[in-house]
């Protein structure tokens, strides 16, 4: 095995590992995290999703030799490979037409072996990637973009609005990093008020709604709303500015809360490069599947009341939310948001290494740590 091969291996078991353990987090009802289930259910989604881009990326690497990490920064793959990969996933049913089937190239495999005594490589490399092939074909990878989903809907009992709770996910392209978002928006378009709201002011159970529902519920702004959320979810662009701008773009829809999670940067013994106090302690851990640390950052911004707009005889302004950012806090009011939480994911041994070191606090100041231990998650320590 070559040290690049080496150190691919040991970024991807890290990576699995890493991702495994948030999994674990996200899917545990006691995890402090989330007072609301459906958040941590949507990101759980998304994690899934990356843990299928990361397989394919690791079958890719059977008949491809090239895969760049933001070493010095995020510590996820590149933009490069999410592209590659979309582009292979619209490709992969023709390429697969001329690959042979798996059976048979294992029994190719077999007689090269027994023939020839000697290692099959083009026959492994062309194995590689029909097993590629089709596991992006048959997986719902993390892809540049996600279009949104919409998961909830009910009925805000003061405004007499329906409202939804809709996610999409980004990888933004220049942090290199996966974005998840959140929004929870209110609709006041006449006719979606008449099919959803009784006159009692509640949510008609007379209307079959299979969620999830592709896109936005409302079918006149569905693809206006892709739109918009393809080019709002910029990792530059802070989730107050995302809010006000789908505030601004819509006449009838009036998004009351957005939430953002930023996952990463994520830190691997000997091969990310972001944090020198880290590595050092990392590259100290005795097992390399241990050797690593993944963070994420939940934003939440929120709207305080709704301003009415003016409306005078030949013009009318439509009423617009006032959101909260908590200018007490300096970091929350940097990153443009209501609320901000940091959280550290780490195992056992790789924190003990920190804290033995004195490390732990100072790396881990502001953050909620939690951590990996026998496949289970131990939070508050």
């Amino acid at each position: 095995m070559t040290p690049q091969t080496d150190a691919a291996a040991q970024y991807f078991s890290a990576i699995a590992a890493a991702l495994r353990g948030l999994e674990i987090f996200m899917r545990d009802d006691r995890s402090p995290l989330y007072r609301h289930g459906i958040v941590a259910k949507i990101v759980a989604e998304y994690i899934a999703r990356l843990e299928i881009s990361f397989s394919c990326w690791k079958n890719r690497l059977g008949f491809m030799e090239t895969f760049r990490i933001s070493r010095a920064e995020s510590g996820f793959p590149v933009f490069q490979n999410l592209l590659e990969l979309e582009n292979d996933r619209r490709q992969a049913e023709q390429r697969l037409a001329n690959i042979p089937a798996a059976d048979e190239l294992r029994a190719e495999m077999a007689d090269f072996i027994l023939r020839r005594k000697e290692f099959p490589a083009g026959l492994q490399k062309s194995m590689a990637e029909r097993l590629y092939l089709e596991a992006v074909q048959g997986g719902d990878i993390f892809g540049p973009f996600t279009l949104a989903k919409t998961v909830k809907v009910s009925v805000n009992p003061k405004t007499g609005r329906p409202f939804y709770l809709v996610h999409w996910a980004a990888f933004d392209g220049t942090a290199n990093l996966p974005l998840i978002y959140m929004v929870t928006v209110e609709d006041s378009s006449e006719a979606m008020r008449r099919q959803l709201v009784t006159r009692d002011g509640k949510l008609n159970q007379k209307v079959d709604i299979p969620l999830p529902v592709d896109g936005l519920l409302n079918p006149e702004l569905a693809h206006r709303f892709d739109d918009f959320t393809e080019k709002n979810s910029a990792y530059t662009l802070s989730p107050t500015t995302i809010a006000t701008n789908l505030d601004k773009d819509f006449e009838t829809l009036h998004p009351t809360q957005l939430r953002r999670v930023v996952l990463g940067p994520f830190y691997s013994a000997g091969i990310t490069e972001h944090n020198s106090a880290v590595s050092d302690v990392l590259s100290k851990v005795r097992k390399s599947e241990n050797a690593w640390l993944l963070t994420w950052t939940v934003q939440e911004v929120y709207s305080k009341g709704e301003r009415a707009g003016r409306k005078g005889l030949w013009s009318k302004e439509k009423d617009v939310q006032e959101f909260y950012i908590n200018t007490d806090d300096l970091e929350a009011a940097r990153q443009g948001v209501s609320s901000y939480e940091k959280h550290a994911l780490i195992p056992h041994e790789a924190y003990q290494a920190l804290y033995a070191a004195g490390e732990a606090q100072k790396i881990f100041l502001g953050y909620k740590v939690h951590i990996l231990s026998k496949g289970q998650v131990i939070s508050d320590v």
